[in-house]
């Protein structure tokens, strides 16, 4: 993974109204590069095909003064929903790096319901902006569930404290951490935290949040020069309180 995208990780934020955002606009040069670095992004599952495809704001449900959609399609097998999560946020990232705003839009809609074969899974909406301080000043006063909630064991300076601020649909933050001479990772589902989310997508959605999350953690970890070998299990989105979805086993000298 690009270890470039961790500074970001302290400017992006959702932007769910674009406005006030300046005049600017994305060039279709720029457009291009976006596909092209898709290819060029880390999956957490070689064996998944993926694609984008970007489509014009009228194109989608989403209403939110965006200039683009991003349509992210995927096969469905596998841990599909947690692979274009953790593709996802690295594109999001990298989107904040050339000042271009973004927004998980988990409930937008789009004809295009399949492309190149693959499903369509979910979209980012995106608009440049102009006024940089249009991002996070001080992630630190975003709203999250406070580290004890996400986080059970020793805690790891520099990675605790730094995840919980991973974006995911209406901030339910579906993830638990238990550090135990491994660091296992849990889909957590609380009853009755679903936001606006309807109750039937809410494993849907809640799986892409888990990928999301995995980019964060393994963006953290590298910075803190951590090294660690990773193990996925299924998730089959079950109603269990608690689902594995990762363990991530440090090296040790």
């Amino acid at each position: 993974m690009n270890n470039e995208l961790y500074d970001m990780i302290f400017k992006r934020k959702s932007f769910h109204l674009f406005r006030d955002i300046g005049n600017e606009r994305i060039g279709a040069e720029e457009l291009q590069q976006i596909e092209q670095i898709w290819s060029q992004l880390d999956p957490l599952c070689h064996e998944i095909k993926t694609a984008i495809r970007i489509v014009k704001a009228e194109n989608t449900t989403c209403k939110r003064g965006e200039e683009y959609c991003i349509l992210l399609y995927s096969e469905k097998k596998g841990s599909y929903l947690q692979n274009i999560g953790y593709l996802g946020e690295q594109l999001d990232l990298y989107l904040v790096s050339r000042n271009i705003g973004t927004l998980w839009f988990g409930i937008g809609k789009t004809e295009e319901k399949q492309y190149d074969g693959l499903d369509f899974i979910i979209m980012i909406a995106i608009a440049r902006v102009s006024d940089e301080n249009r991002f996070r000043k001080d992630m630190f006063r975003s709203k999250r569930k406070c580290t004890e909630e996400i986080w059970e064991g020793e805690y790891i300076d520099g990675v605790t404290d730094i995840v919980r601020f991973a974006p995911s649909a209406c901030n339910t933050q579906p993830w638990l951490i238990r550090n135990h001479d491994v660091l296992e990772v849990f889909r957590y589902r609380k009853e009755g935290k679903r936001g606006i989310m309807p109750i039937e997508m809410v494993q849907y959605y809640n799986r892409i949040d888990i990928g999301i999350f995995l980019c964060f953690l393994e963006l953290c970890l590298n910075h803190m020069g951590i090294e660690y070998e990773r193990e996925l299990f299924a998730d089959n989105g079950g109603e269990e309180t608690t689902v594995l979805n990762a363990i991530y086993k440090k090296h040790h000298d």
